[in-house]
């Protein structure tokens, strides 16, 4: 059951954010959805305590194959790109309180040329100030505390490409005002509230309606903080001496939404209301780890209709996302992958009930910084697994991550 009342996500992140303070200790807590970097990873520029700019790059470069479906294996098209090429900027000016995060996106899928008549290099633009290690407000752009795949920075995924369900539900960045606060606890487990306020429309939108989108996060770490924010790092890689849990929960209103995935895809051809819930979890422990993740999306009258009869409608429906690996060595990573999408019958006809399954390897030549990914998988139509079935197809990725 999803409450289509945003007041409810502000009264749970108020409730946790203000209700428990005296609950927790002085410690502080560096989990969280910005950049996850710390301030001394990349290249460093500074003068004093007055300012620091940190410099990072990364690009992926891939090569892969999709067959033509059913039992005709032969290669339909091959991929073979850069996916990723991104430049990063973070640090503070005058006090390390008041923090920067810029994220540039230079290859052509970083761009947004599908539904923008212009590139849009631009990802994140984000200003931070911490009223203490533990509460802190951003203004910007940057990610919403959405599912735990999407805010995992893509450079830290074991696969090459997020999940199927991911695609279809997430709810991606947008611009607006955030607030995050943190708690931790005597017996080291912690509570974090995060919630956000932002226009609805997406990254660089220049205007918006008198629609905004209010989202809310709860994460819970009932053993404490993982090892290097490892809660948002795929795979075990830092071996987890103790079992280490986060559990994760966020709802979304997007209100007089203009386009089919909230701030994602094409333009409606009228405003939708879209409400997003979202429950996911992560395990680490000795190498092994497990991800999962359910997303429910669902909006009155999802279907509009153009002037000429033309339809783009919101993607209501289920989907989930299971992922566990195995770390074979300090180095090699073996994982495995289940995602599907179950639209809701009232789109049934216009968007196809679809599953996947992928199995990868991973090679960490510095962890996630540097690193070789083979991915194959299969895919699925309509509940119909068998290879006769022609529209189910094969697919095959190899990918170089390469950054600082």
């Amino acid at each position: 059951m999803i409450f289509h009342k945003p007041t409810l996500v502000w009264f749970l992140v108020f409730f946790f954010g203000f209700g428990l303070s005296g609950t927790v200790s002085a410690q502080t807590f560096e989990s969280d959805e910005r950049a996850l970097l710390k301030v001394d990873d990349g290249i460093s520029f500074s003068k004093d305590s007055l300012f620091l700019m940190n410099l990072r790059f990364r690009m992926q470069n891939r090569a892969g194959f999709n067959t033509f479906g059913g039992d005709d294996f032969g290669v339909e098209e091959y991929e073979m790109r850069v996916r990723r090429m991104r430049l990063r900027f973070d640090g503070f000016v005058g006090t390390r309180k008041l923090q920067y995060y810029i994220q540039l996106g230079f290859s052509k899928a970083d761009l947004d040329l599908e539904n923008s008549e212009i590139a849009q290099p631009l990802r994140d633009a984000i200003v931070y100030y911490f009223l203490t290690p533990n509460f802190y407000l951003g203004f910007g752009q940057s990610k919403l505390p959405g599912n735990r795949q999407r805010v995992t920075s893509s450079g830290n995924l074991q696969f090459a490409d997020r999940s199927l369900a991911n695609g279809f539900f997430n709810i991606d960045r947008d611009f607006g005002f955030f607030v995050y606060k943190t708690f931790l606890f005597k017996n080291q487990s912690a509570l974090q509230a995060k919630g956000v306020i932002s226009s609805g429309e997406g990254r660089n939108s220049t205007k918006t309606n008198n629609g905004l989108a209010y989202t809310g996060r709860l994460e819970y770490l009932p053993f404490g903080a993982f090892k290097n924010v490892g809660d948002y790092s795929e795979g075990d890689l830092e071996f987890e001496p103790k079992p280490r849990l986060s559990i994760g929960i966020s709802y979304s209103a997007n209100l007089k939404a203009t386009r089919t995935g909230g701030q994602l895809g094409p333009a409606l051809f009228d405003n939708r209301n879209i409400y997003t819930l979202i429950v996911d979890g992560m395990f680490k422990y000795q190498g092994w780890a497990v991800l999962g993740e359910f997303f429910s999306r669902d909006a009155t009258d999802p279907i509009t209709y153009g002037p000429e009869n033309q339809i783009r409608y919101v993607t209501v429906g289920n989907g989930i996302n299971i992922q566990v690996s195995r770390m074979l060595s300090r180095k090699s990573e073996l994982a495995v992958r289940y995602s599907a999408v179950q639209p809701r019958e009232d789109i049934i006809s216009l968007q196809d009930r679809t599953e996947e399954s992928i199995v990868g390897y991973s090679y960490y030549i510095r962890k996630h910084r540097i690193k070789i990914q083979g991915n194959a998988g299969y895919k699925w139509l309509e509940g119909l697994p068998g290879f006769e079935n022609t529209s189910n197809s094969f697919t095959g990725m190899f990918q170089v991550e390469f950054g600082i």
